[in-house]
């Protein structure tokens, strides 16, 4: 006969699992360990009605039952009695109790012996009590134990369902953050800032940045002339162009605004090159837009972009309220970026001279010498910048 617990599902070569469940079982056992402990039972019972076979069915049955080999009668006896024991030692490892299997042996030796050594039918039937006692014990502490596993793997689906959905609340807070930052971060940064785990990053601070301004030229002659449906085809298609090219020059959109935005470089994240990525997605922006106005143009109507970079300290941080703030930068370095915007005609890029100093050696630029920009103080030499040399590349 194959030991149970090294036998499993038809066409399944794997052992079953061992891991103690802090009773000594596993689920996997107790599959088997019912109908084991159910055998001691029935074995146990079968000892029983082998003894008294006649009795039973005389009274019970209601006829004489054929005559039987004593000495056949007793070995059936016994042998039932010891497979009764078999299952109570091979189910005590499934409960760890020792008192079935004690009573268990305890009636089989008294049967055996008032059998062979001396017959004494009280004897007989303590030992059948005792015997049938210790199955139904063993039977009640398999259950017992099953009630304990079931209790325990039940504290254990609570407390990983409480796991769980202390993660989901994470991951919710955590796509509701990253949802966020896309507002304003290009998605990679937002999904680096939030897989850093840092709010730190987002904290006021200040940092060297370059910023640049674009704006569309004409807009609001044009939003006058066509129908209100029309601009926000228009707004939209200049929103998503422009959106893509930041992402993929890794900027951080710190305003946005009708027929223009605000992106800088270098913060959150830190850049190598940040005038250099500005000036690079500046002229992308004024590549893009020739396709954007092209179709309205053909319809007679005039649109154009500037757009202005500078370069220099920045206070940065989140400003807005609960549920709805923007992360941007203040300071002069983005009132020069704007003027610088507000002044380069079409298609023209501007610079301010510390934004120069940056990439000098790699721009071509044209001087277009001090000029005032509202809003600011001291006059600030303003360059265009006419192509970025090979070595920008």
């Amino acid at each position: 006969m194959s030991d149970p617990d090294e036998t499993n599902s038809p066409g399944s070569k794997s052992t079953p699992r061992a891991v103690a469940d802090g009773f000594g079982v596993t689920t996997e056992e107790f599959r088997i360990s019912m109908p084991i402990g159910i055998g001691a039972v029935v074995a146990a019972l079968a000892s029983l009605a082998t003894c008294y076979s006649g009795i039973l069915s005389t009274y019970i049955l209601g006829y004489q039952a054929l005559s039987i080999n004593p000495h056949a009668q007793a070995v059936l006896m016994w042998v039932f009695a010891l497979l009764a024991v078999t299952f109570l030692w091979r189910d005590r490892k499934r409960h760890s109790k020792e008192l079935p299997l004690v009573l268990g042996g305890i009636a089989a030796l008294i049967l055996i012996v008032t059998l062979y050594f001396g017959y004494d039918e009280r004897v007989e039937a303590l030992a059948y009590v005792l015997l049938v006692i210790a199955a139904l014990l063993n039977q009640n502490f398999i259950l017992d134990t099953l009630n304990h596993t079931v209790r325990n793997q039940t504290h254990e689906i609570e407390a990983l369902n409480d796991r769980l959905t202390e993660k989901v609340k994470l991951q919710e807070g955590e796509i509701d953050r990253l949802g966020r930052l896309k507002q304003f971060l290009a998605p990679q940064v937002a999904e680096l800032v939030v897989e850093k785990d840092s709010d730190a990053l987002l904290e006021t601070h200040r940092r060297y940045i370059a910023c640049l301004f674009c704006d569309i030229r004409n807009f609001t002659a044009v939003s006058e002339a066509i129908e209100p449906e029309d601009v926000i085809t228009l707004l939209q298609q200049f929103h998503d162009e422009v959106g893509s090219l930041v992402a993929m020059h890794k900027g951080t959109i710190g305003y946005r605004a009708g027929d223009g935005l605000m992106v800088f470089f270098n913060d959150p994240v830190p850049c190598d090159h940040p005038v250099l990525e500005a000036v690079r997605l500046g002229q992308a922006i004024r590549k893009a837009f020739e396709g954007i106005r092209a179709p309205w143009q053909k319809l007679g109507h005039s649109l154009g972009l500037g757009i202005g970079i500078s370069s220099g300290y920045a206070t940065l941080g989140l400003i807005g309220f609960h549920g709805r703030a923007d992360y941007t930068a203040i300071g002069g370095v983005v009132n020069t970026a704007s003027r610088l915007c507000d002044f380069a005609t079409d298609g023209q890029i501007l610079i301010n001279q510390r934004a120069l100093l940056d990439i000098e050696e790699i721009v071509e630029t044209e001087a277009l010498g001090e000029m005032e920009l509202k809003g600011i103080t001291s006059p600030v030499q303003v360059y265009r910048v006419l192509k970025l040399s090979d070595r920008a590349e």
